[in-house]
């Protein structure tokens, strides 16, 4: 059993130059798809160009790795210990991107153990998912902030109710002695309704007498950085 162990760590890689090669330029292959899928179909804020250039990059690196290593459990267990004293900090701006990165890794991974068959068929899998829903939106709320004399909530309370026919969602109300502030939250859509009116919002919520102002906030779900 000890001599079994011994092997095995001792045990090197035994690739030629043309299989190393052929490992890395296989990852390199499939990042560009990585690349394609990712500018094609991003749908946030802001397109960074670095972080895309960055996942060709670490699947070429996980690439590497992995053809360094092969089967030296030595190698590996060393790399595990390197790795595990590294921190990342970078911000995730988007949930998608987490997607594109473990992604890039798998890619890299089955490249740098010459599964390339493996690599193509996920990637192509990946690819057709993400372009037929990529670049799927979640569609933005916006809040309804209002402040105004508290004798006054009651009026306010129902000409928001009939602007947006009782589809926007009371989710704050702070009151003090004599002043009270009400947040409304709605879908995008329900908020263009008003604009069907003679009488912007904000106007009609004015002309009641006692309010104070009326802030309109566009939320969304993506972390901004």
């Amino acid at each position: 059993m000890r001599e079994y162990l011994a092997q095995l760590i001792a045990e090197s890689g035994t690739l030629t130059a043309q299989e190393i090669v052929l490992h890395i330029a296989a990852s390199a292959v499939l990042s560009a798809a990585i690349y394609i899928s990712y500018w094609y179909t991003h749908a946030g804020t802001a397109y960074s160009k670095k972080f895309n250039v960055s996942l060709v990059s670490l699947t070429i690196l996980t690439a590497t790795v992995m053809t360094v290593i092969g089967n030296n459990i030595a190698l590996s267990l060393g790399m595990v210990g390197a790795l595990s004293i590294v921190r990342f900090r970078t911000a995730i701006k988007d949930s998608r991107d987490t997607a594109y990165i473990f992604w890039t890794i798998i890619v890299g991974i089955c490249c740098g153990v010459g599964d390339y068959l493996v690599a193509g068929v996920g990637t192509a899998m990946v690819f057709v998912v993400l372009l037929l829903l990529g670049r799927v939106r979640n569609e933005n709320r916006i809040l309804l902030i209002i402040r105004g004399a508290k004798e006054q909530s009651g009026d306010m309370e129902r000409l928001v109710f009939s602007y947006f026919d009782k589809r926007a969602v009371l989710r704050v109300r702070n009151t003090t002695a004599e002043h009270v502030e009400l947040i409304y939250e709605m879908p995008r859509k329900v908020w263009q309704t008003s604009y069907q009116k003679d009488l912007d919002i904000a106007d009609a919520l004015y002309a009641l007498g006692g309010t104070e102002y009326v802030n309109t906030v566009t939320q969304s779900d993506e972390i901004s950085g």
